[in-house]
């Protein structure tokens, strides 16, 4: 393997302003390494995972990484800024920035190397050593665990574990040799093998710094089970598993950390679990497996807060345990808590709720609507009429493959309720609402209740498996819990209230909303239309956006759409493709407005905005929303309200210009897309040459990269 970091990966006088400028220069200098394929793919997945959360840490350190298909190895590359840059730190800007780049099949070995590095960050003989250090050279050897003597020799083959443990930064310190409570490791072993069995227990008697502070007696610490994840599993994971150990052994904590990052993870032993008095759940992505952590005072906090503020969170625990409490995160806390800030209203849990929902549904969407939308371009709009599959298919006729095509697709069409449903009640109440809310989603379809009917059963079973979680029953009754007693009562509550109570009422408002809907025609229409376009234009994939595109989709969502519900659909996509292709027509044209990364993300744009995918204008918006959000949103209205005015229709949720063949009246919603990126595209140059000084020849530190989804599908912006 070669080195992971060598003196050309390395920038002591990082000149960049910005974090997209400084991710760019260190880049830059991986490409010419040969280990970065593609600078904009890679700076692309950069900012992707910055933008799932800033990774700006307390004390100076800025760690931008991600894993991306651009990576050809692990590769890791520092910089060294005078001025600081803001990555999002709460005590300012980062003058230590290393950019860690992992592929996207990286193995176990090499995440180990990466993720020993991470530990490392929260030295601070280290970071001091990497201030001080006046060459390149010297510096990458210490990033590699070598003496500085050793930058120019060939990579020793040490252990991957002592990789990241800088010699000249770990003087007079046991950081590589630190021996964890309860399982006699030694960090940074990232993978934190459980205990042998066979191994004898730590001895209880065993002196701690502060005896007076052993909380369930004095024959022995306290004790804290931990989990620590992050999006991307590399850096994250491993610094806050380092700090949590750290501040354990200054509290006199015995505290065994379970990391579920990159390169896997091992569980910890069940015995180590019961043994625990406390757990804390560090993390900003779902815990793995969180029910054998259940009935014990949990801490359930983000990631960052075990770097940054360890010693609280371990406070905080003990304090629980002393008062007896066992919070209800400790026994299934939900996905959106997992993922939220502490204090979060009740409005912004909400639409998280919804949004959980949405954003399961919308593959079967996806997937559905276009099999459905093929069936109709192969065998007719008579295809609906078609006999099953299952009595009649002939290999050699088209019809026979159009009717297979749109059956599947009405097959997949059938689970959206249901799945919209059971993931609401998922996000609000983990695993234990999908039943009841898979149970309500189908009554609803069921009853004619459709989406609406839907929207409401997924807040209601994840509000009785929550009510029924917080009452207080006997441990021998806690295994049966989440296999018997929840499902059961859950769904037949469910039913009830969709079966009984709720579900009429619910299906007369949607029929009142499809009949009104079915009525539009004329000025009302073209209104909606450019209701529609603004909403789509107005937060490119936030809140807004997903309102406008989840209505569309749940029109066509049936078998036999109306005609009014395939024209809203069109509106829709129409108009989330204006600002992306709108910012590419602009940095075309008038290219002195726009910097040299503007400029390279309006390239791309082209093929976002054509695809549907919203997300490429984000960069524009961020760096100037004032001109360009307004711009975007007068193109938008202006392609909805006359994609409505020509009549256009479309049966698939998604495609963009792929799906050109299939749209009713295919060349006027050309013309509605056009007009509305050109009325975008002049209004952003106005307003951006009305401007006292431009931009142009700023270089790369204005702008930031196209962010794409890690680990999801985009559908919308």
């Amino acid at each position: 393997m070669s080195e992971m970091i060598t003196a050309d990966l390395v920038d002591l006088d990082l000149s960049a302003d910005t974090k997209e400028a400084a991710a760019r220069a260190l880049a830059e200098r991986m490409v010419a390494r040969g280990r970065v394929t593609d600078l904009e793919g890679f700076l692309a997945d950069v900012a992707a995972r910055e933008a799932q959360m800033p990774t700006g840490l307390d004390g100076g350190i800025g760690i931008p990484h991600c894993r991306s298909e651009h990576v050809t190895e692990p590769t890791l590359a520092f910089g060294r800024s005078a001025a600081g840059i803001d990555f999002g730190a709460a005590d300012g800007p980062a003058d230590l920035i290393f950019l860690i780049a992992a592929p996207a099949g990286a193995d176990d070995a090499h995440l180990t190397i990466l993720s020993s590095l991470a530990r490392q960050l929260t030295n601070p003989r280290f970071t001091e050593a990497l201030r001080s250090v006046d060459a390149a050279a010297a510096a990458a050897a210490l990033i590699r665990g070598e003496e500085p003597g050793s930058a120019d020799a060939e990579p020793s083959a040490r252990p991957a574990d002592s990789v990241a443990v800088p010699a000249a930064a770990s003087a007079g310190t046991a950081t590589d040799t630190t021996t964890v409570p309860d399982q006699g490791r030694r960090t940074p072993d990232p993978d934190r093998a459980a205990p042998d069995p066979d191994r004898a227990a730590p001895d209880p008697d065993r002196a701690a710094p502060d005896q007076d502070r052993r909380t369930p007696g004095a024959d022995r610490p306290f004790r804290v089970v931990a989990v620590t994840s992050c999006p991307t599993g590399i850096a994250h994971t491993y610094m806050a598993a380092e700090s949590l150990e750290n501040a354990g052994r200054d509290a006199g904590v015995e505290i065994v950390v379970e990391t579920q990052g990159s390169a896997g993870f091992t569980r910890l032993d069940p015995a180590v679990i019961a043994a625990a008095d406390g757990v804390i759940f560090a993390h900003d992505v779902p815990v793995r497996e969180k029910d054998r952590f259940a009935g014990k005072p949990t801490v359930d906090t983000g990631v960052k807060a075990a770097i940054n503020r360890p010693t609280d969170l371990i406070t905080e625990v003990r304090g629980k345990a002393e008062r007896g409490e066992v919070t209800a995160a400790a026994s299934g806390g939900t996905p959106v808590e997992r993922g939220g800030e502490s204090g979060e209203g009740y409005g912004t849990k909400l639409r998280k709720w919804l949004m959980s929902g949405v954003s399961y549904m919308v593959p079967f969407v996806a997937a559905g609507g276009l099999l459905i939308a093929l069936g109709f371009a192969i065998g007719g709009y008579e295809i609906n009429e078609a006999p099953s599959v299952m009595d009649h298919f002939v290999w050699t006729q088209a019809d026979s493959w159009g009717a297979l095509l749109f059956q599947i697709g009405g097959v997949a069409f059938g689970f959206l309720v249901p799945v919209l449903a059971g993931y609401i009640a998922y996000g609000m109440a983990d695993r234990p609402g999908l039943v009841p809310g898979f149970v309500g989603g189908a009554i609803s379809l069921t009853i004619n209740a459709g989406f609406l009917g839907g929207l409401a059963a997924g807040l209601i079973a994840g509000g009785v498996v929550i009510a029924i979680q917080k009452v207080r029953i006997p441990a021998a009754l806690r295994g049966i819990m989440p296999v018997v007693v929840i499902p059961l009562i859950s769904a037949a509550v469910v039913g009830f209230l969709m079966f009984v109570v709720i579900g009429k009422p619910i299906a007369e408002a949607q029929k009142g909303m499809t009949d009104w809907l079915n009525g539009l025609s004329g000025a009302n229409a073209v209104l909606l239309g450019a209701l529609l376009g603004l909403m789509m234009c107005f937060d490119l994939g936030g809140p807004v956006n997903k309102v406008a595109y989840t209505f569309a989709t749940a029109g066509i969502a049936v078998a036999s759409p109306s005609d009014s519900a395939m024209k809203i659909m069109a509106a829709v996509m129409a108009a989330g493709m204006v600002p992306p292709l709108a910012m590419a027509l602009a940095t075309t044209v008038r290219g002195k407005l726009f910097n040299r990364t503007e400029r390279e993300n309006g390239k791309a744009a082209w093929v976002l905005g054509a695809s549907f995918i919203s997300e490429g204008a984000i960069p524009f918006a961020a760096a100037d929303p004032l001109r360009v959000i307004p711009a975007s949103m007068v193109g938008g209205a202006v392609t909805g309200s006359l994609s409505m005015a020509f009549g256009a229709t479309l049966r698939a949720p998604h495609g963009g210009i792929f799906v050109v063949p299939l749209i009713g009246n295919p060349f006027l919603y050309l013309v509605a897309i056009a007009a509305g990126v050109g009325v975008t595209a002049a209004l952003v140059i106005v307003l951006k040459g009305l401007r006292k000084t431009a931009p142009a020849g700023a270089g790369a530190a204005g702008g930031a990269s196209v962010p794409v989804s890690e680990g999801r599908q985009t559908v919308t912006a």
